[in-house]
């Protein structure tokens, strides 16, 4: 253990005595660094958590890109088929990064119940769709199989099961419009085997899932042509290039559409959660620093005499600035603990405890979602520690311009 080092412990132990009239600053600024470390977990993991599982959500319902014909319009309603016989299907070998690719179609439709409607999309899935996020959405009853058979079973969400007072297994009768508007509405019967609560109202009020054949038959269309293509990436982070790539990878007659493109103010209300991240960040840092660079200024001012004893003594410059850059290297690492430990402590418990609930008509979601992930962890106390430390560099500077004789002297 070098001079510095010992020097630095006794000067802790020293001004952590009551008398001490560093002691209540410098406590001061360990709780300023505990509470923004806190902040700044909690602005990552809120951040990010809310953006991934808006994502997810989203992606559920619409896969990452949609592959659709031009004539549509846009529209979420499938207007004109296209063929399953597609370069790009099943397995989209043309595009690395490409995880799944599925079928499906759209058709607008009016449920009728003894005293009141609803009107719905019902989007037309086959065997080849992905139900993961579906699995952990469902509150009641099971996941349709339509990998075989033709059957009338759906799956409804929570909020028109509620409004409309269906149960498992009940019947929803179900009208579509003809093309031709002057004709008696198609109607269906059909059975809920599920319901889903994707905490995503804008969605959960809008779609009927059930089997594609059903769409296929009331469109009057073969049993190769479907409405669309959802395509599913394996990182998120690609979507912007993969959108690109994919509408390279895929006939004239047909259009792309990224879940941005798809949803951009959405989007763009997420991208601000970035922006928030760094500001509170800078913030926090910034106060910290403010209050470690007090902390030290006054420690310095108390010790003045040791200083003076030490240069006396011949100690350098730098060994003396060494000796208090040592404290508050300490002094901020305490802060970092209980930071951390009341910060992840928080997180944990909203995680798997889920204590703040949000309104979904906001923010899309039931309870504030938590990511936690230690890559960002350790960035915050890794950059915390590195920032403060040279934020103390310039007052430590101090000390070199202190003279030994007149710090001696100094009462």
């Amino acid at each position: 253990m070098n001079l510095e080092f010992f020097i630095a412990k006794r000067l802790i132990s020293a001004k952590q005595h009551k008398s001490s009239i560093s002691a209540p600053i410098i406590k001061i600024a360990i709780v300023a660094i505990a509470i923004g470390v806190i902040m700044m977990l909690v602005s990552f993991a809120t951040g990010i958590g809310l953006q991934q599982k808006i994502r997810e959500k989203m992606s559920a319902f619409t896969g990452h890109v949609t592959i659709s014909n031009y004539d549509n319009n846009n529209s979420q309603i499938s207007l004109k088929p296209i063929s399953l016989d597609q370069d790009f299907y099943p397995e989209f070998t043309s595009v690395e990064g490409v995880e799944h690719v599925q079928a499906t179609a759209y058709k607008g439709g009016v449920i009728r119940t003894a005293t009141d409607f609803e009107g719905i999309i019902v989007k037309g899935i086959g065997k080849d769709y992905k139900w993961n996020y579906f699995k952990d959405f469902l509150v009641a009853g099971s996941i349709p199989d339509y990998t075989d058979r033709l059957h009338d079973k759906v799956l409804i969400s929570e909020y028109i099961a509620k409004r409309l007072g269906f149960k498992v297994g009940d019947k929803v009768i179900t009208y579509f419009l003809r093309e031709d508007s002057s004709k008696t509405p198609l109607l269906r019967a059909f059975e809920v085997q599920g319901i889903y609560n994707s905490g995503f109202q804008e969605f959960d009020e809008l779609y009927m899932l059930a089997d594609i054949r059903h769409i296929q038959r009331l469109n009057k269309w073969e049993e190769d042509e479907i409405g669309n293509f959802e395509v599913f990436l394996t990182d998120f982070k690609n979507l912007d290039q993969k959108g690109q790539e994919i509408y390279e990878n895929t006939g004239s007659f047909l259009d792309t559409r990224t879940i941005k493109q798809k949803y951009y103010s959405i989007f763009e209300w997420l991208s601000l959660f970035d922006f928030n991240i760094a500001l509170i960040i800078g913030i926090m840092i910034l106060v910290a620093g403010i209050n470690m660079i007090t902390a030290l200024l006054v420690l310095i001012l108390e010790r003045t005499q040791m200083i003076g004893i030490l240069k006396a003594l011949g100690s350098s410059d730098w060994s003396v600035r060494k000796i208090f850059l040592y404290n508050a290297g300490y002094l901020i690492l305490l802060g970092l603990f209980w930071g951390n430990l009341i910060g992840l402590g928080l997180l944990f418990a909203q995680k798997y405890l889920k204590l703040i609930p949000l309104n979904p008509e906001t923010y899309y979601v039931t309870e504030a979602p938590v990511y936690i992930g230690w890559e960002y962890i350790l960035a915050v106390n890794a950059g915390t520690l590195l920032l403060c430390m040279l934020m103390l560099l310039l007052p430590s500077y101090i000390i070199t311009r202190i003279s030994p004789v007149k710090a001696m002297k100094f009462d």
